[in-house]
């Protein structure tokens, strides 16, 4: 049997292995280790990144170009990362690399897939990365390399490095992989803190769900239904909706929900940010991580 030297299935990971898929691959592995419903797919490596790098000469130019930055003066930040992400984004991926992606695509069966960042520092219970990097959802064979490249670029973008300058990564050697999921076309989608995240409460869970996809709840541009329930007896103590809308879930579909939300809790035994998707009658968990304000 051939070995994968830059892909591996979700199932094949889990929460110990940050530095080989990054933050995000690592913790769905462990999701779907655990029971959990997880859309079937698979990561592109860190090892890919890497070698990616070092064959086109990127890496000596990235170096270069980070030593120029100065945090301080937006103009610079701006400038060096649109020269660092053009470098990414215009070169060629080794041809065995590419190969192994668009064969680990082929085994998904789908039309469409989410092609989402999986960074090494990423979603750590002092760190994360939520927003920082890029995603790109209903991603076809044609489009799937372009993709890639530019979720990798993505940590270098000037969030990405405004936001390592901010927790003094500067200097600590981030990497990055890739997700590749089989597509949600989710009637219901939203996120779930299993820790009330105003109030701190940790008897409470919040709920937030919108119509369609949940990248619009994800960069502001809709208001979401919002519940508060409570843990140890699943009463919901406030349902919030907005004007001239209906309520996205039931309540028998919330309880569903929070039984799930409170299995991934008690599994990593700290409270977590959860974003979930609802297709055919069934929840699907897109990506858990530590909750970084309490």
């Amino acid at each position: 049997m051939k070995m994968s030297r830059f892909t591996l299935p979700l199932q094949k990971l889990n929460k110990e292995d940050i530095l080989l898929a990054g933050g995000k691959g690592a913790n769905l592995g462990e999701l779907i280790k655990i029971g959990v419903p997880v859309p079937p797919g698979f990561v592109i490596l860190v090892s890919a990144f890497e070698k990616f790098l070092e064959e086109t000469d990127i890496n000596v130019k990235i170096d270069s170009r980070w030593r120029k930055i100065n945090v301080e003066d937006i103009e610079s930040v701006e400038e060096s990362s649109e020269i660092l992400r053009d470098l990414i984004v215009k070169a060629r991926i080794p041809e065995e690399i590419n190969k192994e992606i668009l064969e680990s695509f082929k085994k998904l069966k789908t039309k469409y897939v989410a092609v989402r960042s999986s960074a090494t520092a990423e979603d750590s219970k002092i760190n994360s990365w939520a927003g920082e990097l890029e995603s790109y959802l209903n991603t076809t064979k044609e489009n799937l390399i372009k993709n890639v490249k530019k979720c990798w670029a993505s940590l270098f973008s000037p969030r990405a490095i405004f936001y390592r300058a901010r927790r003094n990564l500067g200097d600590k050697k981030i990497s990055i992989g890739a997700v590749i999921q089989k597509m949600v076309q989710s009637k219901v989608s939203g996120v779930c803190f299993t820790v009330h995240p105003v109030t701190e409460d940790k008897n409470q869970i919040v709920i937030e769900a919108i119509q369609g996809l949940g990248e619009a709840l994800v960069q502001g541009k809709v208001t979401p239904d919002s519940y508060v329930i409570e843990k140890d007896n699943l009463k919901i103590l406030d349902i919030n909706i907005p004007p001239k809308e209906k309520q996205k879930l039931s309540e028998k579909q919330i309880k569903e929900l929070v039984k799930l939300c409170m299995k991934i809790e008690n599994h990593y035994k700290n409270p977590q940010d959860i974003e979930w998707a609802r297709k055919s009658n069934k929840f699907y968990i897109l990506q858990t991580r530590p909750i970084t304000v309490l």
